[in-house]
């Protein structure tokens, strides 16, 4: 009995639930029996590569498509056949679809006025998510007036002024120059807590992912790769490709001897991983900034330093070892041509399944 009041307790932490999604398109799986939990409050970044389903989940979720098979539960209730208008749910696409021939109180008050609320509750909410987007004494300005953030800023006013429970954006900030799409991560991540509504946001940027998620999703040809907070997702891939998707690596092919024990490019390392087949095949995956350069007497790997780019905050370096080309971030400059040795502890060394 406690069980089962335990589980309950946990499925309604769970606004969104998606249940064996499968999605074809000209004899092409777009999803392939997909199945999710969204948490309630929860800023959730839907990540991967162009094609591989995040936008088709998106527009699930909002109701702009329906799947071949499988169920959408909000709040414990399935709205796989309800239309768009009738869930409670919000979208903010990368073409932020605003009136131009309304000004910014008229765009945001838009859906308001189709609800027929009064004009004081309609200028309340305005005015407010005004304040809230910071474009406060914008009311009356027109919408060719404004500048691409201002305008990224009207769209998620207009899609918050109607109180959603969940927030879909659609790569929102794609068209954004780099240092106003910085500003405008650290702005929806304020706004979402401040809400303390559920965000799921599409983008194929892993930077943006980390930043503002508390959950991300890895995905790739229609299936979930991995499902993890931010420092789970880099620390802890689940394969290497969820491992080279995010940030970058150095992915080599290794035999697991034994429990922490593996080998590549001829020779054995200490590792913290277990549990795989004697002998097994496995992919090896080691971060740049993992390794510390070190003298090559010293060291079981050497290499000649092939080149070096400064990064700002450390030194990227390209270094060839037996064919094999490290890359390397280091607050140390090496010249190109330098013969140096690489030190890589135990912790640092991951190990996977062999990948297709």
């Amino acid at each position: 009995m406690f069980l089962e009041r335990e589980i309950t307790a946990l499925n309604k932490n769970i606004i969104v639930k998606l249940k064996d999604l499968f999605v074809v398109y000209n004899e092409d799986i777009i999803l392939d029996n997909i199945s999710l939990d969204i948490n309630d409050k929860n800023f959730v970044t839907l990540l991967g590569p162009s094609g591989c389903g995040k936008t088709t989940t998106l527009r699930i979720i909002g109701g702009f498509m329906t799947p071949n098979r499988g169920q959408v539960f909000f709040d414990n209730k399935d709205i796989t056949n309800v239309p768009a208008y009738k869930r409670h749910i919000n979208t903010v696409f990368q073409r932020y679809a605003l009136f131009p021939n309304l000004n910014v109180f008229e765009n945001i008050a838009f859906g308001l006025k189709i609800k027929k609320l009064s004009n004081k509750e309609i200028n309340n909410r305005v005015f407010s998510m005004l304040e809230m987007v910071n474009l406060k004494g914008f009311a009356n300005r027109d919408i060719n007036q404004l500048s691409g953030g201002q305008q990224q800023r009207v769209a998620i006013a207009r899609a918050l002024v109607n109180h959603p429970k969940v927030l879909l954006l659609d790569e929102p900030l794609g068209a954004l120059d780099l240092k106003l799409r910085k500003e405008m991560q650290i702005e929806l991540k304020k706004i979402q807590q401040s809400l303390e509504i559920t965000f799921v946001y599409v983008t194929h940027d892993q930077e943006e992912a980390l930043t503002m998620s508390d959950c991300v999703i890895v995905m790739k040809d229609g299936s979930i790769q991995q499902i993890g907070s931010p420092t789970d997702i880099y620390n802890e891939p689940k394969n290497a490709f969820v491992a080279d998707f995010i940030g970058e690596s150095n992915i080599l092919d290794g035999v697991m001897y034994e429990d922490f024990l593996v080998e590549f490019l001829g020779n054995e390392f200490e590792c913290v991983d277990k549990g795989f087949d004697h002998n097994e095949q496995v992919d090896v995956v080691i971060r740049p900034e993992d390794i510390k350069i070190i003298d090559s007497e010293k060291a079981k790997i050497s290499g000649i330093v092939e080149s070096v780019v400064f990064k700002g905050v450390h030194y990227e370096m390209i270094i060839d070892s037996c064919g094999y080309k490290w890359m390397v971030h280091s607050t140390l400059c090496e010249e190109p041509g330098t013969l140096v040795g690489m030190d890589i502890k135990p912790i640092d060394i991951h190990i996977m399944k062999k990948s297709g």
